[in-house]
């Protein structure tokens, strides 16, 4: 009778290690799984935003270094899985392209001087588990060559002065 329960004490015991570190497993599993669908959202964000950006660059200085999404942006869906709430916020940030000794001595995170910033959309959804992704976009404005233009096109040396 005592070496039953002796037995059965040891059997009990190592079911619950096994539990426990099934749990444990489980909770980990779980952290990475939240963790990468966090990353997902955050990039559907910048997806979602990137045409807008684009068309909106000459306000890009309204809203760089604010912390604030900006107005234009209302119009994209923020809503990924379809409960109603926002799953993203996309903020815009300077690329630190004013030089030393420009005037103001160090860079100035709400103007742009180079045509380039970073699109920054951070993931809301899951609260625990924060997830930002950048991108460095560059807006120039395209114009035309034209062959009678002085240098000519592409450097092709038509001698205009």
């Amino acid at each position: 009778m005592l070496i039953t329960l002796i037995l059965m004490a040891a059997i009990l015991a190592g079911a619950a290690v096994l539990v426990s570190m099934q749990l444990g497993s489980n909770r980990a599993t779980e952290v990475t799984r939240t963790g990468i669908s966090a990353l997902y959202c955050a990039e559907a964000g910048l997806t979602a935003s990137r045409s807008a950006v684009a068309v909106n660059q000459v306000t890009w200085v309204d809203y760089l270094g604010t912390g604030n999404e900006p107005s234009w942006l209302s119009g994209i869906d923020h809503d990924i899985d379809g409960d109603g709430n926002a799953d993203f916020v996309v903020t815009l940030v300077d690329d630190a392209d004013e030089m030393p000794g420009s005037g103001s001595g160090s860079d100035v995170p709400t103007a742009d001087s180079n045509g380039r910033i970073f699109v920054v959309s951070r993931c809301i959804k899951y609260a625990d588990f924060p997830r930002e992704v950048r991108e460095l976009i560059s807006y120039q404005l395209k114009s035309n060559c034209y062959n009678s233009q002085r240098g000519g096109c592409a450097g092709n040396g038509n001698m205009n002065q």
